[in-house]
């Protein structure tokens, strides 16, 4: 799921589940392949592979694989088949780092990050990860993999011209028309460059790679952390491959019923509220912000930049990064700004506001670093790898409805509710052109003991989707943190009650023995 946010370790500024926000329908059902190596099958070979750990670093101008040399990383591929139903056939390289334990007399086992996205790597996290365990960090082999398709494993480029799908419908019928246009030559062009391995770019199938590194590491078992879109891909592990974990923990968790390219729709009044929230927190700054002295003014002002958006397109920046942005555009920015409310986050949406209405104002405009990424990944090509397998991995995952005009009854019908977010979280996405699935979206069967952790405010994956995950696996615990609009809380947020809870259940491996709650 994705968002356009840098709220991971060094991830894309896309992403965790924004971009899993797209659309969901009935999906056909196709024979799943093998999910377990078995006598016959093939996949034995995967499962024994000897793994070539070395430097991480592919050449001498890999800054980021000399850093996890530096930091006593390793890395190493593992070799997956592309398609698990024909296991002889074509293979993939799927790239894993690895920070071994230094406490090997009291080692715990191996445990697996994912940072969520779809899209996001995690081949660089181990060294990030372990401070944030403390006592429990030096007892495990801690590894890091980029997901099929994604950084460093046999990475899927569709040639867009955007770095994410995520954009809004604008006001109008035409500027909708446009995003119609937009979206289905996304898919066109994906089906042009990458048909052949399209139907096999799948979370089942991520899944399935995951129990291989398992296999290829030497253990029976493995521990998981994953945030956001991590912890779909996590709950579907203990579906497809029941008893194999030893210790798992879901941060911004997600309903798996409500799992697909609409996702986003679930959290649409968690976003509004976000907002307003900022504009409260902008509102007693306006020395600073010059946006307004109430909520009310501050939320009128963005509105009128969405307006004079619309009329014509902004001009922000200075050469050379000078961008024209529209009503389709402007949502995205506040998506992306509202991910966290910390004073930080809320100054870097602050700022940005702030440069928008001067140029809905006619004044020349300048831009933060971070401001100027938001924007090259909304109207530039330049993170079109991420963008493209974002929406991949999600269409490969779950239907979506066809007709254009199930997304144009929808955002007329949002628009009076959320004025700034209903018609982004109902447009239209490429998955309305996509091929159907292979496969059935994965249902919750088998029960799992799994640490699950939420913020009440989160504007990404809602909170009632934690509770509700919470409420399919009747054995898991869930860890709330009260008040907080916050998307991946534990490490990042640095709430003390949170890291505590959770690096207990990591060093112990046993869940609290009720529900907890901590506060902001």
């Amino acid at each position: 799921m994705i968002t356009p946010s840098p709220a991971l370790p060094r991830t894309s500024i896309v992403g965790l589940v924004l971009a899993a926000c797209l659309g969901t329908a009935p999906t056909v059902t196709a024979a799943a392949a093998p999910t377990a190596p078995e006598s016959g099958t093939g996949l034995d070979r995967y499962y024994s592979q000897h793994l070539g750990w070395g430097s991480c670093a592919k050449n001498p101008g890999d800054t980021e694989g000399h850093d996890l040399d530096k930091a006593g990383v390793q890395c190493a591929d593992v070799v997956v088949p592309l398609d698990y139903a024909d296991p002889q056939g074509r293979t993939l390289t799927v790239a894993v780092s690895r920070l071994k334990a230094t406490d090997t007399r009291h080692r715990i086992g191996s445990i697996l990050l994912n940072n969520g996205g779809p899209g996001g790597t995690a081949l660089e996290s181990p060294p990030e990860f372990r401070p944030w365990m403390k006592k429990a960090g030096p007892r495990y082999d801690i590894v890091g993999f980029d997901p099929r398709f994604v950084g460093r494993s046999t990475p899927l480029d569709c040639g867009w011209p955007v770095g994410t799908n995520l954009f809004s419908a604008g006001l109008s019928r035409a500027s909708f028309e446009r995003q119609v246009a937009l979206q289905k030559d996304l898919a066109a062009k994906c089906r042009a460059t990458n048909a052949s391995v399209l139907p096999h770019v799948n979370t089942r199938n991520t899944a399935r790679d995951m129990d291989v590194i398992r296999g290829a590491l030497g253990e029976k078992k493995i521990s998981y952390f994953g945030y956001s879109y991590g912890t779909y891909l996590g709950t579907v592990y203990t579906q497809m491959f029941p008893g194999r974990t030893d210790r798992m923990v879901l941060d911004g968790a997600i309903d798996p019923r409500k799992y697909g390219p609409r996702l986003l729709q679930e959290a649409v009044g968690e976003n509004e509220r976000a907002l307003a929230d900022w504009a409260t927190w902008a509102a007693a700054r306006n020395g600073t912000y010059g946006l307004g002295r109430t909520r009310a003014q501050v939320l009128a002002t963005v509105d009128r930049i969405i307006r004079a958006s619309a009329r014509g397109p902004l001009t922000v920046g200075t050469a050379p990064d000078t961008f024209r942005l529209d009503d389709t555009h402007i949502p995205f920015i506040l998506l992306a700004g509202v991910d966290s409310d910390t004073d930080t986050s809320r100054a870097a949406l602050g700022e940005q506001i702030s440069v928008l209405a001067k140029a809905a104002a006619g004044l020349p405009t300048r831009l933060s670093p971070r401001f100027a990424e938001t924007l090259r990944l909304a109207t530039t090509g330049e993170q079109s790898p991420h963008g493209s397998v974002q929406s991949s991995i999600i269409c490969g995952d779950v239907a979506a409805p066809r007709d254009p005009e199930v997304y144009w009854r929808d955002i007329e019908r949002s628009r009076a509710a959320y004025p700034r977010f209903g018609a982004l979280t109902n447009n239209i996405n490429p998955c309305a052109f996509w091929d159907r699935p292979r496969e059935e979206p994965t249902q919750v069967k088998q029960d799992a003991e799994v640490l699950i952790v939420s913020a009440t405010g989160d504007p990404r994956t809602p909170h009632k989707g934690a509770v509700a995950l919470h409420g399919l696996l009747p054995s898991s615990r869930l860890v709330t943190l009260e008040g907080a609009n916050r998307h991946a809380v534990y490490g990042l947020y640095e709430n003390a009650c949170i890291d505590s809870k959770v690096n207990h259940y990591l060093a112990t491996g046993k869940l609290p023995a009720r529900d907890q709650t901590c506060s902001k």
